[in-house]
């Protein structure tokens, strides 16, 4: 190691990235010829061994790699499930294939005519995660968008996992053990399986600690070619997720302030060159970003704000101390009530890893570094109770911090129950430090009035069932699944392709309002976006007039009624008016056929179609209707 984490003082210490140096060695060009030839000589005899860490690094990372197979083993074993999140499913796997489809047909990545014909998704401005989808286009090409999936959430856990071990072991602790419990906590926390249920966008988190890497390098040198690769690093993170990218922006001022105030000297040394490094690495990533972000926000499809308040998805003051669904300890009724659903369990650290976490920052207060942490956990965790405190589920009365910042840029714009997840990473680096300040001191004598020699008290072992004990009722439990209606044969063999001139769609029963209307955009995405289809799940403007967000496409007469019939099962009475808008709106899709697959109240909703379209014929396992005449 080129860092002395024990040590008093944390004057190399910007964040939980730690100097590249042994604290008193200098990084200026003043140092001293004998400091430089010294700082050689230790180079070399350590050379010999560095290579000795990759076989640890290949077994932690083989270690982080099985855990995410693990917790994934459902949806592997049961390729024709879902998450309980069935539509954030079925959303990432249509982006999946949809950059896949991209790469072969050289189409704009950022736009797509496929789902909500005829005007399309501005994919830039909905979280298309192009940064897995591209790279892993061969994949889909070859195994499905299903697959590509399911690697995307292992890679993504396992990746951030790995990334802030690497992080922790190479600039922070010398105890592999430290640095892999701190990457564990990363990358399995209650907040993150919950969160891989169906946000790809908020697990593919692998980046973030290279961007800590290089935002808080201690050296004073190479600004350029650091400033250069934080453009770059940004820049993709950009397209893995734009939420994770302001989390990290938030969380590294906040931090950045705590430790200036803590260690003043330390911004006065190093202050120059990470302004210099954060300015190149704007300059870079808005020259990189500027046709995307133009595209976001004033491209076909872009809208303005949320479909949805962000203040109301908030989390309970006793989620806290809680245990979340997918935990070692969880059961459903608890998280119910204290989370907005079941994706956004993010707070369940349990009271044991809260206790342990609050021991640690005692017991290392002095550090500048451990200051900077408690101040951005608490801060964080209060942000995420929204505008009002609840305790169990019942109002406190009292207001909660995120109103006074809720207008601010960036927080206007996020989910406070998310802003736990800014935490992790700050609890994980809490244990690291514990952790490795504990393997390296070992065997600690007890003193006693006995001449006789002094019992050595096993530190080592006790930390450790201190740390099983807090980390095994957190310990995540392979994602639940629920079965998914298959896509009819009929469209899965490509049958439908008879009835489906060049410029027409297929049209999904129902067609795009309501829970079950997704349905098109997932045999779309197992199909590798064969057809196009009306609708779909994604934000959008309300219309070209009115570009506030709101979700899916705007609602058309025949999508409303359908949509009706299929939640509450009764079939309306039927005229010519009804008859008449239905056409009127397949023309709008422009529509060859009507197309009705497995639907919990399928009978009602076909009987329904029957009386404005005429009788349905079936074929091969799917409800057709031709409606090429009847649209002209």
């Amino acid at each position: 190691m080129n860092t002395t984490p024990g040590a008093e003082s944390d004057q190399t210490t910007v964040t939980t990235v730690v100097t590249d140096t042994p604290p008193g060695a200098s990084t200026d060009n003043a140092a001293t010829t004998a400091a430089v030839r010294f700082r050689r000589t230790v180079d070399r005899l350590v050379a010999g061994v560095r290579y000795r860490r990759w076989p640890t690094d290949l077994a932690v990372f083989a270690s982080y790699l099985v855990a995410a197979g693990y917790v994934t083993s459902r949806l592997w074993l049961h390729p024709d499930h879902t998450t309980r999140a069935g539509n954030d499913q079925m959303l990432f796997e249509w982006m999946l294939a949809r950059a896949a489809h991209a790469v072969t047909q050289l189409e704009n990545p950022l736009y797509s005519t496929a789902l909500n014909a005829p005007d399309g998704v501005n994919l830039m401005a909905n979280t298309s995660v192009l940064g897995l989808g591209l790279p892993l286009a061969p994949v889909t090409l070859l195994f499905g968008s299903h697959t590509t999936f399911l690697v995307a959430i292992v890679g993504s856990l396992a990746g951030t996992a790995t990334a802030w071990y690497l992080l922790f072991s190479r600039r922070l602790v010398e105890s592999r053990v430290a640095a892999w419990v701190g990457g564990l906590l990363c990358g399995f926390a209650p907040g993150m399986v919950s969160q891989a249920t169906g946000h790809l966008h908020m697990i593919s988190q692998f980046v973030v600690p290279a961007i800590l890497a290089v935002v808080f390098a201690p050296a004073t040198d190479r600004v350029l070619r650091r400033g250069l690769l934080l453009g770059l690093l940004v820049t993709y993170q950009v397209f893995l997720g734009e939420e994770v990218l302001a989390f990290l922006v938030l969380a590294c001022g906040l931090f950045t302030v705590c430790y200036a105030a803590a260690s003043p000297g330390t911004v006065r040394r190093l202050g120059g060159a990470f302004l210099g490094r954060l300015g190149i690495g704007a300059l870079v990533a808005a020259a990189l970003l500027a046709y995307p972000l133009w595209f976001q926000f004033f491209g076909p499809g872009h809208y303005r704000g949320l479909p949805f308040e962000p203040g109301a998805y908030a989390l309970d003051l006793g989620s806290f101390t809680a245990s979340a669904r997918q935990s070692l300890t969880g059961h459903d009724s608890v998280p119910g009530v204290l989370s907005p659903n079941p994706t956004e369990e993010n707070s369940f650290f349990g009271l044991p890893l809260l206790v342990l976490g609050a021991v640690v920052v005692v017991w290392q207060w002095r550090r500048p570094l451990v200051k900077a942490l408690a101040v951005g956990v608490v801060a964080f965790a209060a942000l995420s109770l929204g505008n009002n405190i609840r305790l169990d589920g019942e109002p406190t009365g009292l207001p909660g911090p995120y109103r006074l910042f809720a207008d601010l840029p960036l927080i206007d714009l996020a989910v406070p129950a998310r802003f736990p997840l800014v935490c992790l990473p700050m609890l994980a680096t809490l244990l690291a430090l514990a952790t490795d300040q504990v393997f390296r001191r070992g065997p600690v004598p007890v003193a006693t009035r006995s001449t006789q020699e002094s019992p050595v008290l096993p530190v080592r072992l006790l930390w450790g069932g201190a740390l099983v004990a807090v980390l095994l009722p957190v310990a995540p439990l392979p994602i639940r699944t629920v079965p998914a209606w298959p896509v009819p044969e009929f469209v899965a063999s490509g049958e439908w392709r008879a009835y489906v001139p060049p410029g027409r769609t297929l049209v999904p029963v129902p067609p795009t309002r309501g829970g079950e209307a997704i349905a098109g955009m997932y045999w779309s995405a197992r199909t590798g976006l064969a057809f196009t289809a009306p609708g779909g799940y994604f934000i959008g403007p309300i219309s070209s007039a009115d570009r506030q967000a709101r979700w899916g496409t705007p609602d058309r007469p025949t999508s409303v009624l359908l949509d009706a019939v299929a939640r509450t099962g009764q079939v309306p009475v039927i005229g010519d008016e009804q008859r008449r808008q239905a056409v009127e709106d397949l023309r709008h899709w422009r529509a060859a056929i009507v197309v009705q697959g497995g639907l919990h109240r399928g009978n009602p909703v076909k009987e329904t179609v029957d009386l404005l379209l005429g009788p349905g014929r079936m074929i091969s396992g799917a409800w057709v209707w031709d409606v090429r005449v009847q649209v002209g």
